[in-house]
């Protein structure tokens, strides 16, 4: 394989379309259907939240089992599972989307990870970064049209939209998943003795022990427990407003994200140095996003979708810099099941957005909700300025 833009790759770009469609489109109908079962915020956090909690506890595991298995065999597999939970959203109630969205959680934990360490393993270093924001960037394509369309099946009342789409889904990516091909640009690590005993437990104290990975996985989780809020309940949000819609928020996001990754695909950082203007320019973005949001039940729309941009932005950017940075500087013995660990964090964090975010909604009101989420991004700010030094000059230590 060459470059990140060649055929292989842009297979594999194509099978994370159409996996992240699903989401896309469920990221709305969940809100919306469990409100119409009278569920809570609170409620519907925890279903939202189950998704992507489950995806953070496998993903350590799933980068020690595509080690061993390699990411082929692993992706076929976790496909199936996927196609059963999206069949299982079209017959059941509150209880079946709970699993459907655990099952999902497994899946997602699997898929990321296949997919991400093999263009790691298959890309040159220069290159690293361009593969690792196409495939960040397909993830979130599906969101500039799934949310229009999502809000389209619900309105038309007819549930045999929902299920021959998420049924279609299934059978799209389940064929095309099988087909796929993933090369090796350099011989695999064999890890043996200790470190192969490095498990999804044992590798929890590197976060303790590696102030590079502790620093990145702090700054994932806050930011990503942000973005988890925005993405649950804007749907219901954007219902409160005099004017403004949420599938036109969600498709500006997805938009901003898509458009921002391919224009600074070059211009994220790949050379393994920490560059704190970078990083520090991401979070003002989605600060004041945040800010934006909270303050459109009085300002109105162009809030609202301002906002929208501007968070579109700032996710398009600190994702795969932090990827890229930590897939430098992590001992390469251990990378895919330390890298598998960072990632969980940013799947607890968009867990955390829905489930601690949804009682405070409920408490005080959205607003004020996203207004904590500003604030979660102002400190957020502060940690990565009183830690610029240790990023620049850490030692990374294989561990013993």
């Amino acid at each position: 394989m060459n470059g990140a833009l060649s055929w292989p790759f842009l297979r594999l770009y194509i099978l994370v379309l159409g996996y992240f469609s699903a989401n896309a489109i469920l990221n709305v109908i969940i809100p919306l259907q469990g409100n119409a079962w009278g569920a809570s915020n609170t409620a519907i956090g925890v279903i939202m939240g189950a998704y992507l909690f489950t995806t953070m506890f496998f993903r350590p595991w799933a980068g020690q089992m595509i080690q061993q298995h390699g990411p082929i065999r692993v992706l076929r597999i976790i496909l199936v599972i996927n196609a059963l939970a999206l069949v299982l959203y079209t017959f059941t109630g509150p209880a079946g989307y709970l699993l459907a969205r655990i099952l999902q959680g497994v899946s997602t934990a699997f898929f990321s990870m296949a997919l991400q360490i093999g263009i790691i393993d298959a890309l040159p270093e220069k290159d690293r970064s361009q593969g690792i924001s196409l495939y960040s960037l397909c993830s979130y394509m599906p969101g500039i049209i799934a949310p229009v369309l999502a809000l389209g099946i619900w309105q038309s009342g007819n549930s045999n939209y929902f299920t021959l789409t998420m049924i279609a889904i299934a059978i799209f990516t389940g064929v095309f998943g099988y087909t796929v091909r993933m090369d090796r640009n350099r011989k695999a690590t064999n890890q043996t003795g200790k470190l192969q005993r490095l498990g999804t437990w044992s590798s929890l104290s590197q976060l303790m022990r590696n102030p590079l990975l502790r620093n990145c996985s702090v700054i994932m989780l806050a930011a990503s427990t942000v973005f988890g809020a925005i993405t649950t309940f804007i749907p219901l949000y954007a219902a409160q407003l005099s004017s403004g819609s949420a599938g036109i928020y969600l498709m500006l996001q997805a938009a901003s994200v898509v458009i921002a990754r391919f224009a600074l695909r070059k211009k994220i950082p790949s050379d393994g140095c920490w560059h704190t203007p970078f990083i520090i320019g991401a979070l003002v973005l989605m600060t004041v996003a945040a800010q934006l949001v909270s303050i459109s039940i009085v300002g109105g729309f162009l809030f609202l979708y301002s906002g929208a941009v501007l968070m579109g932005i700032a996710q398009a950017v600190i994702y795969p810099t932090l990827t890229t940075y930590l897939s430098f500087v992590l001992p390469e013995q251990s990378r895919n099941i330390l890298m598998g660990l960072f990632i969980a964090t940013a799947d607890l964090g968009m867990s955390l957005g829905s489930i601690l975010m949804g009682p405070l909604a409920d408490y005080w009101s959205y607003s004020w909700m996203y207004g904590i989420c500003a604030a979660v991004g102002a400190l957020l700010i502060l940690f990565v300025l009183l830690q610029q030094q240790v990023m620049r000059t850490g030692m990374i230590r294989n561990p013993s």
